[in-house]
């Protein structure tokens, strides 16, 4: 399928016709991998740009504007982070030096992939091991498990790693059979609220208050995405918890960032504030956690009747996996995309059947969620503006997965063995000054010819705006 086929698809699950199609100028480039990420990426990210037009065209009686966008873009926007430079000089990210992140095979000849992304999730992961905090140890502690088992362990104690299954092992499995119906993009009315009223504007979400809850990664970059059509986004963190530098920087892009503790009811309180003149709520951080915190639902309609809320997630909001916490690279291994994207590596090598698990050469699933969570954010926005109502919208990494599984393979042979994502586009590369210095970094790549996305302020230092709205 094409990306204006899978555009098509994204549309109809949100029921938001009729859209302007963009257009999908360009050819669509093989990365290392036989899933469809680039077109799939191309589709959610246009969907976001279509939605936000017929937003404005709404909201402003604007007339016809061309969208368009370059495939290879889109392709490149899976790696951004990996595409900026600080006066000159890459971004390091920590996991590429992190012993306790990656595959290791376990005692009954299977791999599972371990993610201590955070500190404490590190220092929990070596501590259940019993290892020293290197490779070897750690690969010699994982050999004396069994896989299923350590998983289990890990989960137990709310730490992170997930046993690399094939799709069928995925299906298989209690939360595989949770997740089997569900879409990538899941969109639902939740209760009853006037119509929203937007006065003409620039930007499609000029005046939309966006509060971000979020980290790692999937979440910054829907808030990303609708800081590009204009909307004020606020992100909200306590400084205690962890986060990595590289990724906050690569996502800040258009947003502002304060400091909220949660846990401290004067902080809980101020967030309610918040939420009171907010339009959309994006929640990225484990199933009920925030809930636990006297944020459900129910609580954010009733301070803000009609809100729109984000909830992102690893393994879905329903299922035995659910609460569990996760990343990239575990939806991946859960799901049967690191089997099938190792054995895909060895087929085009030429090498044996049997091969380790690997992952794709791009965060597909975390972006590629991200642009589906702001594409249905945008969606309810301007449901909202048709019909009235509160709204929820539902991504999770595997779903995302499972959907990117549904789309058809790039034969083996057609698989190139590297690709340069900087190809032919300087026209995409930007600059501004931040307090670290000059940035270098992608800028968006939808193309809107009336409405352009464009970030209008800087990546934040963490904590560096009062949690306030704009005047």
């Amino acid at each position: 399928m094409d990306p204006a086929g899978i555009f098509a698809l994204l549309n109809r699950m949100t029921g938001l016709a009729p859209l302007r199609v963009p257009q999908f100028s360009g050819a669509e480039p093989h990365l290392p991998t036989p899933f469809r990420v680039t077109a799939a990426a191309a589709a959610a990210l246009g969907l976001a740009g279509s939605a936000a037009d017929g937003i404005w065209r709404l909201r402003s009686a604007g007339g016809p504007q061309e969208l368009s966008l370059d495939p290879g873009a889109a392709a490149a926007s899976l790696v951004s982070f990996a595409l900026m430079r600080l006066d000159g000089q890459p971004v390091p990210r920590p996991a590429e030096t992190n012993p306790t992140v990656g595959f290791y095979r376990t005692g009954d000849g299977r791999w599972i992939h371990l993610h201590g992304g955070f500190p404490h999730l590190a220092q929990g992961t070596v501590g259940l091991l019993a290892a020293a905090d290197d490779p070897q140890s750690i690969a010699d502690a994982v050999g004396k498990w069994n896989a299923l088992a350590l998983e289990e362990a890990l989960a137990h104690l709310g730490l992170c790693g997930a046993v690399a299954r094939t799709a069928d092992e995925w299906r298989s499995s209690p939360q595989g059979q949770a997740l089997a119906d569900t879409p990538p993009i899941v969109l639902t009315r939740i209760g009853e609220a006037p119509r929203l009223e937007l006065a003409p504007g620039e930007a499609p979400l000029s005046g939309i208050r966006v509060l971000e809850l979020t980290r790692v990664l999937a979440g910054p970059v829907a808030g990303r995405t609708l800081a590009s059509h204009g909307a004020d986004v606020l992100h909200i963190r306590a400084e205690r918890l962890p986060t990595i530098d590289a990724f906050d920087l690569d996502t800040g892009h258009g947003k502002r960032a304060a400091f909220l503790d949660l846990a401290k009811p004067a902080d809980a309180e101020r967030l309610r504030r918040l939420v009171r003149e907010a339009q959309v709520f994006i929640d990225s951080y484990r199933p009920g956690a925030l809930a636990g915190l006297g944020f459900t639902s129910a609580a954010l309609s009733h301070l803000s009747p009609g809100i729109v809320q984000v909830v992102l997630s690893c393994y879905g909001h329903k299922g035995p996996w659910a609460p569990r916490r996760g990343w990239e690279q575990l939806a991946q291994a859960a799901t049967g995309m690191a089997c099938e994207q190792g054995a895909a590596m060895a087929a085009r090598e030429r090498k044996g059947r049997e091969a380790p698990p690997k992952l794709i050469p791009a965060a597909a699933c975390d972006v590629i969620t991200g642009y589906l969570a702001a594409a249905g954010a945008a969606a309810a926005l301007l449901r909202r503006m048709r019909e009235g109502g509160s709204w929820r919208v539902e991504v999770s990494l595997c779903a995302t997965a499972q959907w990117l599984q549904s789309l058809g393979r790039v034969p083996a042979a057609e698989m190139p063995e590297s690709w340069n994502p900087l190809a032919g586009l300087d026209g995409y590369l930007k600059s501004c000054d931040t307090a670290r210095g000059r940035l270098d970094f992608l800028g968006p790549v939808m193309r809107m010819s009336m409405t352009q996305p464009a970030w209008r302020r800087p990546p934040p230092e963490p904590g560096a705006d009062e949690a306030s709205w704009l005047a």
